[in-house]
């Protein structure tokens, strides 16, 4: 019964500290998501398309599709529950080859995109359309 308690009282404490947030988290996050954002950016203005598209929901899954090669009407299967991972994986591979990359790549960019965008946005890649 004791330890039921001890377990408790720790998970009220974990719960608490998360909730109120580390002012150093929150701001690695936000240096993290705006470092992501610029690579993004960058990775679209390589291919000719507008930057700011990366960061305006919907619209840039449609420019995505348009630099993977995919045509827009694709754009309609990411609300498809299912299909939507199946499309975002293979117009990931189409979108990592049109910059000179292989799936190895593509997969980074699917599991690792904060390591991967950079690589492309901000690395010596060039798109080859």
């Amino acid at each position: 019964m004791d330890f039921d308690m001890d377990f408790e009282r720790d998970l009220d404490f974990t719960v608490e500290t998360v909730e109120s947030g580390s002012p150093f988290l929150i701001v690695v996050w936000l240096a993290l998501m705006i470092f992501i954002i610029a690579a993004c950016w960058k990775t679209f203005g390589k291919a000719g398309e507008p930057g700011w598209a990366a960061i305006v929901p919907i619209y840039n899954l449609f420019v995505f599709l348009r630099i993977a090669g995919k045509p827009g009407w694709w754009l309609i299967l990411f609300f498809i529950p299912l299909v939507n991972l199946i499309v975002s994986i293979v117009a990931t591979v189409a979108f990592a080859e049109k910059y000179g990359k292989g799936v190895g790549f593509a997969i980074g960019l699917i599991f690792l995109p904060f390591v991967f965008y950079p690589i492309l946005g901000f690395g010596g890649s060039q798109y080859q359309g």
